[in-house]
């Protein structure tokens, strides 16, 4: 619409840029390539980047519905090379899944899947693990989850490119 945007804007119901939605003043140095926006209206978003205003995030933040940081939210994901989200879905219960490319979110081992507390902390009940990048997930009205990616495991079965858990 005419106005910079670093990997990131908002539209408003007309379809115009929102003008006063700029959360990257700063910049954000990568793609952003899945959001999720929560009830409360903060925006989960997960992607490649390493920083997102001047802070340190890598590859998940939470935004304010104003486009401000969530500086409280901040769960880290690591790996011995460039890790990635690619998707995020938000549970009934506030649970954030999240999958991409990744073996240790919020210093935990977690295998391309992983869900987070409202809060930002892991989970630690749900670990299933995908032997590969996780590219996709929903959730159905029952609350089973189905993934898609290019693994050829999921949850410690034999599952090619996309399966379901409970």
């Amino acid at each position: 619409g005419g106005h910079p945007r670093s990997f990131f804007g908002r539209l408003g119901t007309d379809g115009n840029v929102d003008i006063g939605f700029n959360p990257w003043v700063e910049g954000i140095n990568a793609w952003v390539y899945s959001l999720a926006v929560q009830p409360d209206g903060k925006i989960l978003i997960g992607g490649a980047f390493t920083t997102l205003s001047g802070q340190t995030r890598n590859q998940i933040a939470r935004l304010n519905a104003d486009g401000s940081l969530d500086s409280g939210f901040n769960p880290r994901l690591v790996d011995d090379y460039s890790p990635n989200v690619y998707a995020l879905v938000l549970q009934a219960d506030g649970k954030i899944l999240l999958g991409g490319d990744f073996t240790t979110l919020g210093g935990q081992t977690r295998n391309n899947i992983g869900r987070l507390n409202p809060d930002g902390t892991v989970d630690g009940g749900f670990n299933p693990g995908a032997g590969s990048p996780v590219r996709s997930i929903a959730v159905q009205a029952d609350g089973k989850i189905l993934v898609g990616g290019n693994f050829s495991t999921l949850g410690g079965q034999t599952r090619r490119y996309i399966g379901r858990l409970n």
